[in-house]
């Protein structure tokens, strides 16, 4: 839309094809519905948060910025505001309201849209003119792959822009998730599917190295063969290669307390519990999903009387409290992660126009290209970026310098 959009404004005559019933399908779900359009950073901070391929977007991102975008969305009557972490919403929280702009400003500018998919791309002599549909085929002077990824295949992200750019010559760096849910080898986590922990602080760490690759504050979900919530996606992006056994997360369920502190405060829970069993003297502690698991983790009798805990077991069982350790065994499915990481290889697209190197009139915008963000609203920004470069450009193709 944003491609279309900019295509438009430059006086180009565009159509968005598309398979949906509607468009924006996905930008509608995204931030759990509330959308986080983008990150208000500057651009040092914004590339520091595009781990792979960030030199890429120097040039789209500069000539488009967070700021940019911002004046964008308030133009078309969307008011904004900016929340931790310089995260940035439609100040309904709904991201219809998103949607809804985009899609009047699609029709104030006679972008026509058409109810297709298509499936393959009509070149000639080495140049891209058009694309052929399942009901007809469509000429055209320029041509924007803006598919996305693989994630949410039901929203229209189903991996069939690969197949069309394959068709043009160009390699794939191969999709996997990011942004997802972790697949965890310890299975207990079921037995507290559900369980949303809040302020709990995690660290990502390569076992191989020995080395802590991420860590967040925040909150963490348990799924029924994992983890997943706000610090686990971030966590997951920062994975470079999924390798089982090499990774893990380490919990620390009470970061406000010193392990000093924790002990004070377990003994005084015990104290004021003389003659309980330890599995219920830890229900004041811990959600009641978590104690028999922490009980177990612990080596210490259910049915021992917190009376006879020894120092020792106490110890034991502060260091567990901070310090929960979970082995990655892997991603959930593609289809489920919020960010497909791989695409079209940036070596083979012009950075400033989006174009390609390979095939002249075909364009790049967004999830398709391989380049993604950390959570936080710089994928969002990547599409805009990406999609306003690609829509001027494909607009100016007759004085394209293709750069």
């Amino acid at each position: 839309m944003m491609a279309a959009i900019s295509a438009a404004e430059s006086g180009a005559e565009v159509a968005i094809i598309d398979g949906n019933e509607r468009l924006g399908r996905k930008l509608g779900i995204t931030g759990k519905g509330r959308c986080n359009l983008t990150n208000d950073s500057e651009i040092d901070e914004f590339m520091r948060n595009i781990p792979r391929n960030p030199g890429f977007m120097y040039s789209s991102y500069s000539a488009f910025n967070a700021q940019d975008t911002m004046r964008f969305f308030e133009g078309l009557g969307v008011p904004l505001k900016t929340e931790r972490g310089r995260r940035v919403f439609p100040a309904s929280d709904r991201a219809g309201d998103v949607v809804r702009a985009l899609t009047g400003r699609i029709q104030e500018l006679g972008v026509k849209v058409v109810r297709d998919r298509a499936t393959s791309l009509i070149t000639e002599n080495g140049r891209c003119k058009g694309v052929v549909c399942r009901k007809r085929q469509y000429k055209a002077q320029a041509v924007i792959l803006a598919t996305g990824g693989m994630s949410y295949p039901l929203t229209g992200s189903d991996g069939a822009g690969y197949e069309l750019a394959r068709q043009a010559g160009h390699n794939i760096v191969a999709p996997v998730p990011s942004l997802s849910a972790l697949i965890t080898e310890q299975k207990w986590v079921g037995s507290a599917e559900g369980l949303n922990l809040k302020n709990i602080s995690m660290q990502l760490l390569d076992k191989q190295s020995g080395k802590k690759i991420y860590e967040d504050f925040g909150e963490l979900t348990f799924t029924s063969d994992g983890i997943s919530g706000p610090t686990v996606l971030s966590a997951s992006a920062h994975i470079p290669k999924q390798e089982r056994g090499r990774y893990e997360i380490k919990i620390d369920l009470k970061p406000a307390l010193s392990e000093k502190q924790l002990d004070t405060r377990i003994l005084r829970d015990f104290s004021e519990r003389r003659g309980d069993r330890f599995d219920n003297s830890l229900r004041g502690l811990l959600p009641a999903q978590l104690v028999g698991t922490v009980v177990a983790l612990s080596e210490i009798l259910p049915e021992k009387k917190v009376d006879e805990i020894t120092k020792d077991e106490r110890k034991r069982l502060v260091r567990l409290l901070k310090g929960i350790t979970l082995g990655i065994e892997g991603y959930r499915p593609i289809e489920e992660a919020i960010v497909t990481r791989g695409g079209v290889s940036v070596k083979e697209i012009f950075p400033k126009t989006l174009e390609s190197k390979l095939c002249e009139g075909l364009y790049f915008a967004g999830e398709i290209i391989d380049v993604d963000g950390y959570t936080g609203g710089f994928n969002l920004q990547i599409a805009f970026s990406t999609g306003r470069a690609a829509g001027l450009a494909a607009a100016n193709e007759k004085n394209n310098t293709r750069q």
